[in-house]
């Protein structure tokens, strides 16, 4: 950039509300938008979390004005590109799912369109003027889908039943039920027909009216949802299956047909049910929040909707009810629950102006409550919120199976094709023995476990933290953190309590600690200085009134001096000593100074009329427990445990001794925090760093995983990071790294078996080693199977090695 250009940075989401992504389409065009601007050199996405970079000519356009533009051209576009995420129920397979993607990107002004089977979610960016959300869902429709009411989240548990194909005549409890009374009948009419002819000497013919019913029962769901996306040139796993059902039938094999239709129709079911239990758990924590608030109006108590309070309004929850909303107690105390927001596994107690959360549990006494958020800004409706968005992001592993699927199924098309036509033209088989081993190789091909193995681990592992008290904001995060081996950490508020306290009291001869301790905190308590608070606290807790105080003097970089019962006190480091003149040393007082600093302790040396009366030291201490949550990260594999901090050296090698870090950085500005772990990045790999998300947010953002502590208290921490610790301690992160690293396995387990029952199908169906019923019990099993492991997740209870073995929900 030349001297004569000056440079603007804009936040995305605050130009674009709805995007978050750098690589979005109407990024793309806001870009292009802003370029075509007279003065404007280029504009580009810049950094991590992505910036709109603008580059301009301040002698032809100002900086007011750019931004102007800006900010303009961002309203435009938000007002007419739309971004939706789209509940649906109904679609019976992963690749239904991805031809469902395709027809919708095909819709006239559809930008962007992603459909995540596993969770339920439709995800569609569009050009207002060209097309509506009217006409997505119209077309999700002719599609087997049904979308949810737009102010759902995800689909619920009535959602999950799939009677979208069922006769609208049917009574509704047969509706209800659909799915697995046609698996019934499927599976009762192929027994009927096989144990008949092969038993009890049943016509043939009689027995193909009961194979014909089969069809008919376990391929009327599939062909509801099949035949549509057919007609449209797409074929996904149920056109296979009814292709390879329909060429049974063709070589007068109606009872492997029907076996074959009852068995996937059967799978469908498992695999319905499975992720059902995926949905219900991210569900859960929607159904935490109360629709109704009983408020304070006048002497009267009030039920209202939890949407229509204000901030201001005062709610009464009376025991054993759930809070209904963010806000502070201004009457009463009791336990409350807050396992649902931050994992905390015992009651907290709480009193007049303490804060609570929206879903948590009041278990002892009734309580007034102000209202401080709006329903729609409360923790649990943000956490909800982001556990929804968490879902639209793919992980490296969903973006690799995509590109092989990709790939995949059109060449097997083309073998397939191959494999019917070519041995019999070279003489091999017959035709209708080639034709059979097509329809193996279809069958065989199929790559549903692939392509839901992945997602439905994601969906698992990210319901299971956000139930315990961890928000992940994303697949790549779940994936990242699983395979960490350095955590960088801020000191003070996250290894330490980020409060100074009294440590120790070292009286001088002919002086008690209780003398010391008044007299300091007579003094100090003019002061609003964080040891000065620290020393009143320390004092008051004795229970003892303070002496009276005359007029507060500071002397700079020295100390301060006053008058307690009207005799003078200096309080400040031992330079302020030697200076003055008419004080008598202490000896053993000098020593303790010498060597409590020495530990990294910051002391204050008391005098009183030129003699000393001893010294205090303080310490910002470590946080209770974090050197058992520090050895239960080493256990779990993290082998570099950093601390990144502004302290000199010598009070963060104290810290670090006491903790278990293994590696310290101190010294450090805010800035340097980042080129701290952008320099861990190049000599290590992937890092994490952990901070309270507020004065450390470059560093989390230059991380490969940034988790904020607190997320229950800000929105900062929320917003920065990519993984938040709801509570504000870091007893929760071992149950973080464990659960990503058990998804990460999980992970990579569904991809060996989602590929290597492909492969082994495959050889099979080729060498005519399996059968047809084989090769679907193959298939489905492996997408039951790769569901089900998935949902080992949501039991995650942390590895009892690391330290984290406590019973959750």
């Amino acid at each position: 950039m030349t001297t004569t250009e000056g440079v603007l940075k804009l936040d995305i989401p605050v130009l674009l509300p709805e995007v978050e992504d750098g690589r979005d389409e109407c990024v793309a065009r806001l870009q292009a938008i802003l370029a075509a601007r007279r003065g404007i050199v280029r504009a580009h996405v810049d950094g991590d979390p992505p910036q709109l970079c603008i580059h301009f000519r301040p002698n032809l356009v100002s900086l007011s004005a750019v931004e102007r533009m800006a900010r303009e051209a961002g309203a435009e576009l938000t007002r007419r590109f739309r971004h939706e995420r789209i509940p649906f129920a109904g679609l019976t397979s992963a690749d239904s799912a991805e031809v469902m993607a395709q027809e919708i990107r095909q819709l006239p002004g559809v930008l962007h369109a992603e459909v995540n089977y596993a969770a339920g979610l439709a995800f569609v960016a569009y050009d207002s003027e060209a097309t509506g959300r009217p006409a997505v869902e119209a077309l999700m429709r002719q599609l087997g889908a049904r979308p949810v009411a737009p102010d759902r989240a995800t689909p619920t548990a009535e959602d999950e039943h799939d009677h979208g194909s069922a006769p609208a005549f049917l009574p509704h409890r047969v509706q209800e039920n659909w799915a697995l009374i046609l698996v019934g009948l499927a599976g009762t009419f192929w027994l009927i027909g096989w144990l008949g002819e092969r038993f009890f000497g049943l016509p043939e013919t009689v027995a193909r009216l009961f194979f014909v019913l089969a069809y008919i029962a376990g391929g009327y769901d599939i062909a509801t949802h099949a035949i549509p996306g057919l007609l449209r040139g797409k074929f996904d796993t149920d056109v296979l299956m009814l292709a390879a059902a329909a060429g049974a039938a063709v070589l007068g094999e109606w009872s492997e047909g029907a076996f074959l239709l009852f068995l996937f129709s059967l799978g469908h079911a498992g695999e319905h049910y499975a992720l059902g239990r995926a949905h219900r758990a991210v569900n859960a924590l929607g159904e935490l929040m109360p629709r109704v608030a009983l408020v304070k109006r006048g002497d009267q108590l009030i039920e209202q909707p939890v949407e229509s309070l204000q901030i201001g309004d005062v709610v009464v929850v009376r025991p054993g009810d759930r809070v209904p909303v963010d806000g502070a107690i201004t009457r009463g105390r009791s336990a409350i629950d807050q396992s649902a927001i931050t994992g905390e596994s015992v009651p907290v107690s709480k009193g007049e102006g303490d804060v609570v959360y929206a879903g948590t549990i009041n278990r002892e006494n009734s309580l007034d409550i102000g209202v401080s958020r709006l329903a729609q800004d409360n923790t649990l409706a943000r956490v909800m919120q982001m556990v929804v968005e968490a879902q639209e992001q793919q992980s490296p592993t969903q973006e690799f199976t995509q590109r092989f699927t990709a790939r995949f199924v059109p060449a097997v098309l083309i073998f397939v094709a191959l494999v019917v036509v070519v041995p019999p033209l070279a003489g091999w088989l017959s035709l209708p023995e080639s034709f059979y081993r097509g329809m193996l190789l279809l069958v065989a091909a199929s790559p549903c476990a692939l392509a839901l193995g992945t997602p439905a681990a994601v969906l698992a592992g990210i319901a299971q933290a956000a139930r315990n008290g961890v928000l992940i904001k994303g697949g790549i995060h779940l994936e990242n953190l699983g395979g960490l081996q350095v955590m960088a950490f801020d000191k003070t508020g996250t290894l330490t309590e980020g409060r100074f306290v009294v440590t120790d009291i070292v009286p001088a001869v002919g002086t008690t600690a209780e003398e010391l301790l008044d007299t300091t905190a007579a003094v100090e308590q003019q002061s609003n200085h964080p040891l000065a608070a620290a020393v009143v606290e320390a004092a008051r807790a004795g229970g003892r009134p303070l002496p009276a105080t005359g007029s507060l003097e500071n002397v700079p970089g020295r100390g301060v001096i006053s008058s307690v019962a009207g005799r003078r006190v200096r309080i400040g480091s031992l330079r302020m000593f030697d200076e003055a003149s008419g004080v008598r040393p202490d000896p053993d007082v000098i020593a303790a100074v010498q060597r409590l600093e020495a530990k990294g302790r910051t002391t204050m040396t008391v005098g009183r009329d030129g003699v000393m009366l001893g010294m205090l030291a303080l310490a910002d201490v470590a946080r209770p427990g974090i050197g058992e949550t520090l050895q239960a990260l080493g256990r779990l594999g993290i082998a570099r445990l950093v601390m990144l901090t502004g302290d000199n050296l010598g009070v963060a090698q104290a810290i670090a001794g006491e903790v278990g870090v293994t590696d310290v950085r101190a010294g450090l500005l805010p800035e340097q925090k980042l080129d701290a772990v952008q320099a861990l990045q190049a000599e290590f790999g992937d890092v994490a760093m952990i901070g309270d998300g507020v004065n450390d947010a470059p560093a989390l953002a230059a991380a490969t995983v940034g988790i904020a502590m607190g997320g229950a208290g800000t929105a900062v921490a929320l917003e920065t990071a990519d993984v938040a610790l709801m509570a504000d301690d870091l007893s929760r992160l071992p149950f973080a790294v464990g659960l990503s690293r058990a998804g990460r396995a999980v992970i990579r387990q569904n991809l060996a078996i989602s590929l290597g029952v492909i492969a082994l199908l495959i050889l099979t169906s080729v060498l005519n080693v399996i059968q047809l019923s084989g090769a679907v019990i193959l298939h489905e099993g492996s997408t039951i199977l790769v569901v089900v492991n998935a949902l080992r997740l949501l039991r995650y209870r942390g590895r009892p090695d690391a330290g984290d073995d406590r019973p959750h929900r």
